[in-house]
C-alpha cells in the first residue's frame, strides 16, 4: 500500500472514501471472479457485506461490480482495452477502506496506482449547516 495515504479516520468525519485509479491492471475481463474479490474486499476491512452485482458487458468489454455495504459500498469499473481499473471505496463506522483496497490492488495487480482518500461529512460542516 506504498501510495495509499496513510492518515488515519479523521474523528470529525462521518466517512472515508477512497478513490484509485489502477493503471496497467490485470484480469479485467472476468466479473464472475470479482464478486468473491469484492466480498474478500469488504471483509478485509471489517465491514458487513450486504448483496453483491456483477454485470459483465461481454465480449472482453470489462464489467462493472458493485459491493452493498451496511457501511456504504465498494465498487469498480473496468475499461481491459486501456488495462485500467476505477475503484471506489466508501465506509463509515469502525472499518478501515485501506484494508480493502489491499486486497483490490493484489487481486488487479496495477502497474501503477493513483490513490485519494476523502473524509466525508465532517462534523464541522454538518453543525455549520444547521
Amino acid at each position: 500500500m506504498n501510495n495509499v495515504p496513510t492518515n488515519e479516520m479523521s474523528p470529525n468525519a462521518l466517512g472515508q472514501h477512497l478513490i484509485a485509479d489502477f493503471y496497467g491492471a490485470s484480469r479485467l475481463f472476468d466479473g464472475a471472479d470479482a464478486v468473491t474479490v469484492l466480498r474478500a474486499a469488504a471483509e478485509a476491512a471489517g465491514a458487513t457485506v450486504l448483496d453483491v452485482n456483477v454485470h459483465d458487458f461481454g465480449d472482453r468489454y470489462g464489467f462493472t461490480g458493485v459491493a452493498l455495504l451496511a457501511e456504504s459500498h465498494i465498487s469498480i469499473h473496468t475499461w481491459p482495452e486501456n488495462n485500467y481499473a476505477a475503484i471506489d471505496i466508501f465506509m463509515c463506522g469502525d472499518v478501515d477502506a485501506r484494508l480493502s483496497l489491499a486486497v483490490l490492488k493484489d487481486y488487479f495487480d496495477p502497474q501503477q496506482e493513483q490513490v485519494q482518500m476523502i473524509h466525508r461529512g465532517t462534523m464541522s460542516a454538518l453543525t455549520n449547516s444547521r
